[in-house]
């Protein structure tokens, strides 16, 4: 992820980078995650997404841990509620995903990736959609998972690997019928006639 854990920041960046990677989350959900949102007990996140939704979902160990050491080892108990918070003094909680853009940026920049547009927190949340339709997940779980209200919109963030999908599929009869029927004499075809 291209953070140094040895520092506040690195920690809080990485904590962060993990929300947005391993659960999906957007920018505003991370950046607006409380103490209060944590079950520590059972495990479970809560979500404050889109239109005032609020979803429960699994806290993944490495993200809990992730998060534990951030808070553990770096955030001010003076802070507040809010998780994130800026290193430098004041330390103000995040207000908006704009600084989680940021944090997301600046991993990304590191770690050699360029040429995006923008919208720096929606490749983790691309890559997540992705990552799981791979692993055997359906589109209506993925957009479980991300909150989406239309099945349209968990499209969008299923990107199609072309050469997954041809490792997956059947060759095409034709394409093996060509290669049954082309003529040694001048490499032709007869399908092609047809």
């Amino acid at each position: 992820m291209a953070c140094d854990r040895t520092t506040i920041a690195g920690r809080r960046d990485y904590a962060v980078l993990l929300l947005l990677a391993r659960l999906g989350l957007r920018a505003g959900e991370a950046a607006l995650l409380t103490l209060d949102d944590i079950d520590w007990r059972a495990g479970l996140l809560r979500v404050k997404g889109k239109c005032g939704r609020i979803a429960s979902m699994p806290l993944r160990q490495e993200v809990g841990e992730a998060i534990s050491d951030y808070i553990l080892n770096g955030r001010r108990p003076s802070a507040g509620r809010t998780i994130c918070h800026r290193v430098e003094t004041p330390s103000t909680p995040f207000r908006s995903a704009s600084t989680v853009s940021l944090i997301a940026g600046r991993a990304l920049k590191r770690a050699g990736v360029s040429g995006l547009r923008s919208q720096h927190t929606h490749v983790f949340r691309h890559t997540f959609a992705t990552i799981a339709i791979r692993a055997g997940a359906s589109l209506t779980e993925v957009g479980q998972v991300l909150r989406h209200m239309e099945p349209d919109t968990t499209r969008i963030y299923a990107k199609v690997d072309l050469e997954g999908l041809r490792s997956l599929s059947r060759p095409w009869l034709g394409a093996v019928l060509c290669q049954i029927l082309r003529k040694p004499s001048n490499n032709t075809c007869p399908c092609v006639a047809l």
